[in-house]
């Protein structure tokens, strides 16, 4: 194992370079000599937060396991493009869920266009070129008229064209992203502008395509952070539920009502704050979840219920790490993180010509 790069990680309050060093750490002590990424030894894969973990790792300077994790998916790539939502301990023979949820399989081209701005590695873009072709247009056979996304493919091939707000916003991201591939390599793809402004336009404007999920905060913060709501829109939106979602001293809450905090939620909001410039609120956001930290491990809890005081579920997931580790980079100035989530560089898309 290399020395993991810190200077971008530490932050005051958040991580010292030892800390930060521990957390990377113990995201490669989770991972399989194979490239795959556990949420946790034992437990399931999920592409997405595969991704995240593999993320994580190149703004450590761990490229070689980052390039690791990405070489499994392109291996075990369906032949239709997508992935299954969960593998066993990161075991391609033992698929557990066989769903393939669009936000799943779109995130690869987030991931991969970080590893390529973090080592400017042209064989690597091109090798993973037709892995992200194929998840990208997996994707977009799925999405509805209204430009919303559906959610999944079924294993006996149905397709459900519900939307999720959440999983589309995250793929309104990995569009852009797959777009400044495409645009990299000289491979222009004016369906997916097409795709992208439209799901944008649904997104910012039309909340009834998707299903209500309003109770859980990810719809509250993902359209900013996936970049679909911008400017004064952003602020708007995320004042509008601040007390409603953010429990100050302690992180943000998985779903209203319930008193539980998630490490995974307060990370992704210190983020999708960044993206608005505010930096100070996401620094106050990241400091108040360090009471997940696990000290042995630099690993953090999933989530803490704090009508009871009690530290729940009791696993360690590198997922929760690994976002935690790139919200960090960003306020670090780590510019490949930045540049993927800040978002400022990465191909808008074309706007639908109608409004409605």
């Amino acid at each position: 194992m290399t020395t993991p790069r810190t200077e971008h990680l530490v932050l005051p309050g958040v991580l010292t370079a030892e800390e930060a060093a521990a957390t990377v750490g113990g995201i490669l002590a989770v991972q399989r000599e194979d490239g795959a990424v556990p949420w946790f030894r034992g437990h399931h894969l999920d592409p997405w937060d595969h991704v995240e973990a593999a993320m994580a790792l190149d703004a450590a300077g761990e490229h070689a396991a980052a390039e690791r994790a990405y070489d499994w998916l392109a291996r075990h790539q369906n032949e239709d493009g997508s992935w299954y939502a969960a593998y066993a301990d990161g075991d391609p023979e033992h698929i557990t869920d066989r769903g393939r949820e669009t936000n799943f399989v779109a995130y690869v081209a987030v991931g991969v266009w970080h590893h390529y701005l973090a080592t400017g590695d042209d064989t690597f873009l091109d090798r993973m070129w037709p892995t992200v072709y194929a998840a990208v247009e997996f994707v977009l056979r799925l999405q509805q008229p209204g430009g919303q996304i559906g959610w999944k493919r079924e294993d006996d091939g149905t397709d459900v064209a519900d939307a999720l707000l959440t999983g589309c916003s995250s793929v309104h991201h990995a569009l852009r992203c797959a777009l400044a591939i495409a645009e990299q390599r000289e491979e222009p793809q004016p369906d997916w502008e097409l795709a992208v402004g439209a799901l944008r336009h649904a997104i910012g404007r039309h909340p009834e395509r998707f299903l209500d999920k309003g109770r859980y905060s990810m719809d509250w913060y993902y359209p900013v952070l996936g970049g679909a709501v911008t400017g004064a829109a952003a602020k708007e939106r995320i004042e509008a539920d601040w007390e409603r979602f953010v429990v100050p001293g302690l992180g943000v809450r998985c779903v209203v009502p319930n008193p539980w905090v998630t490490g995974g939620e307060s990370a992704e909001l210190a983020l999708a704050l960044w993206v608005m410039g505010e930096s100070d609120r996401a620094l106050e956001i990241l400091q108040s979840i360090q009471h997940l930290r696990d000290p042995e491990t630099g690993l953090y809890w999933t989530g803490y219920v704090f009508e009871d005081q009690v530290i729940w579920p009791r696993e360690l997931t590198t997922w929760t790490a690994g976002s935690l580790l790139l919200a960090v980079a960003a306020l670090g100035g780590h510019e490949p993180t930045c540049a993927v989530f800040g978002g400022e560089h990465l191909p808008r898309g074309l706007d639908p010509d109608c409004c409605d």
